[in-house]
């Protein structure tokens, strides 16, 4: 796993580009701290940070064609890159390296843009292909590995942070205030919208070609619910299900490094680290996060599977006091704001790892969103349960048994509880159904929005723009596939894999593989019946059979516990000056962006350690992460210059 950057366009002397992608490159040494180079010709200039996995020897980057027309910068992995290299060379091709970036190369040679569809894998990256004189870029399907870019001076400008964007001459950080208003609402920007002003990401399972000036983006792959097939019995499904998850695992522990796992105690890591520990008959090494707060605590769990596996483990406990002490460093890392403190303890975690060695770990990340695991898709088959009988006293109470950690709940009566999940008539249209309780909710934050950001967004609506993005097909859908698609295609990759995945595991250079989110599995689950997955209440019933015997029944049989960490309500007892500089009034109307007065109590109220659910935790990490965002990047950039390889 690597960090790219780049540029395309003329204008700049040798040296001053030398100079640009040096500074880019020096940004996000921490993607790629093994080794450095640049290539440079007359209009394109690419940089490469490697974090050194496979092909220790000769996968040096960026790399040239034999013929020298086509030269590469890459993030990622492909998987298969073993069985592509044999396929190519059955045709004839002739390979200088063991690396599966030169399979990359040859893949675009013979099939120009349609070799994304060749590869499974994780990546972003960009190709100057100099006999057509264009850039293409691309980026993987699930969203994994980011990828940005910007215009600047008549360049076009690339990076797999914004960070290293932020060093190219013009450059200004401004905060978008719609982008603002979209994690206020939805957790993270709808792409291609970011958090910077004039910043865009490419989506997920797009690629780009840069030519004459200008850009074409075009969708290679999207998550398809219209071919469900019902002639295969569940015990067929599980089998297949089994199946492609072993492979999907078998591919991602090719490494010419040793490759560790994460074990939350959760099923989904789990069933990973049984898989990967048959796979691995060398030994496995685990990590994970465990919190002196039993409410979030899943050590005994853990334990239990380490016993099961005799797995070398390793755990770092996070409380309040790291979480406060690491978060400034986190949204460094996030370039975005965020509601939720969850993304601190995996930071530390990530920490964890490199320190014992390790640059490559499994995640059982995915399997919720493949296999219909959260909460979030029992609560939207319950409120159309309740609709149907508007008045039951009973009903409502359904809402306690999905989330019995969740202690005010609990206590809520049933009239609470029907009016807060509640559903009218005309809402079983509603093509956001199933994520209208969450985003009401998190828009409560915005109550804290100064009258001038109100006044800048007008009558905009966050939702309304994600309604508008959601593809033709997508209302004849089954409502758990539905409510499948938002979570996948929206949340999962930005916030889930970049603000906790992506970003806090490369801030320490290590690399996290997903088997679950390989995208035969992906195709075969959405091609599951929606029953098969969501069984009454039960979750990722599919999952749980075909995966019964790999790990102790008192995990595979253990209700879902989604991860969470310790919230912000006793962020100021750590006294963190950083927290008080934030909050100040001066602070505030500097930035603009909230109401200053309703800040302050909030503020007071977290002094008091009085808050009284998730909008004020959701609020006060929200309005503390927009404030160091504005204090860490509204600013000039400081780069100290690192010097690199030259590749010409």
């Amino acid at each position: 796993m690597c960090g790219i950057a780049g540029y395309c366009g003329a204008g700049l002397h040798r040296q001053e580009a030398e100079a640009l992608l040096a500074a880019m490159s020096a940004t996000i040494a921490h993607r790629g701290p093994d080794e450095a180079g640049i290539h440079v010709t007359d209009d394109v200039g690419l940089a490469h940070r490697r974090l050194s996995i496979v092909d220790l020897a000769d996968g040096q980057q960026p790399m040239t064609s034999a013929d020298g027309q086509l030269h590469i910068t890459y993030n990622g992995e492909i998987f298969n890159h073993v069985e592509l290299r044999r396929d190519l060379e059955s045709r004839g091709h002739r390979f200088r390296t063991s690396s599966d970036t030169e399979v990359i190369l040859h893949l675009y040679d013979e099939l120009g843009p349609d070799c994304v569809a060749q590869l499974n894998g994780d990546f972003a990256f960009a190709i100057h292909d100099a006999r057509r004189k264009r850039l293409f870029l691309a980026r993987d399907r699930m969203g994994v590995r980011p990828l940005y870019h910007t215009w600047r001076q008549g360049r076009f400008h690339f990076a797999s942070e914004i960070k290293a964007l932020l060093t190219v001459p013009g450059m200004e950080a401004r905060l978008d205030p719609f982008a603002l208003d979209q994690i206020f609402t939805l957790w993270a920007p709808i792409p291609p919208r970011t958090a910077f002003e004039g910043v865009s990401e490419l989506p997920p399972a797009h690629w780009m070609i840069v030519e004459n000036g200008a850009t074409r983006t075009q969708r290679y792959w999207d998550l398809n619910f219209s071919d469900v097939r019902h002639d295969r019995t569940e015990a067929e499904l599980a089998e297949e299900t089994r199946a492609l998850l072993e492979d999907a695992t078998r591919i991602r522990l090719r490494a010419d490094v040793e490759v560790g796992t994460y074990l939350s105690g959760g099923l989904d890591s789990s069933i990973i680290a049984a898989l990967a520990k048959r796979m691995a008959p060398a030994g496995l090494t685990s990590f994970a996060v465990t919190f002196s707060d039993p409410a979030f605590d899943e050590s005994a769990f853990q334990n239990e599977m380490v016993r099961a596996l005799d797995t070398e483990h390793h755990t770092v406990d996070c409380d309040m006091d790291e979480i406060a002490t690491v978060f400034p460093e986190v949204i460094r890392h996030t370039e975005q704001p965020i509601l939720r403190t969850g993304p601190a303890p995996l930071y530390r975690l990530s920490g964890l790892v490199r320190s014992k060695g390790i640059k490559a770990v499994l995640s059982g990340e995915g399997a919720d969103e493949v296999f219909a695991g959260y909460d979030i898709f029992k609560e939207a088959r319950i409120r159309r349960f309740c609709a149907r009988q508007p008045g039951s006293q009973l009903r409502p109470h359904l809402f306690r048994r999905i989330y019995p950690y969740l202690s005010n709940l609990k206590r809520q009566t049933p009239d609470y509880l029907a009016a807060f999940f509640g559903v009218a008539s005309d809402d079983l249209n509603d093509p956001l159904f199933s994520h209208r309780p969450r985003m009401r909710s998190t828009s409560g934050t915005k109550l804290f929005f100064s009258d001038a950001l109100k006044a800048t967004l007008g009558d905009y609506d966050a939702a309304d723009e994600l309604a508008a993005t959601l593809p033709d097909a997508f209302s004849e859908w089954h409502p758990l596939h539905q409510a499948q698609y938002l979570e996948t295609r929206f949340l999962l990759p930005g916030y889930i894999l970049s603000s906790q995945g992506d970003r806090m595991a490369m801030a320490h250079g290590i690399e996290t593989r997903f088997p679950f989110l390989d995208h035969r599995l992906v195709m075969h689950a959405a091609q599951t019946p929606a029953n098969i997955k969501l069984k009454g209440l039960r979750e990722k019933h599919l999952l749980r059979e075909a995966m019964r015997d790999v790990v102790p029944p008192q995990i595979a049989d253990r209700p879902k516990q989604p991860y969470r960490a310790p919230e912000a309500s006793a962020f100021t007892d750590h006294a963190q000056a950083y927290v008080e500089e934030a909050f100040a009034k001066t602070a505030l109307e500097e930035n603009g962006n909230f109401h200053v007065e309703k800040t302050a109590r909030l503020y007071n109220k977290s002094r008091l350690n009085s808050f009284t659910g998730f909008r004020d935790n959701a609020a006060f990490v929200g309005i503390l992460s927009t404030q160091l965002w504005s204090q860490q990047f509204a600013r000039p950039v400081r780069i100290t210059d690192q010097p690199l390889a030259v590749r010409a």
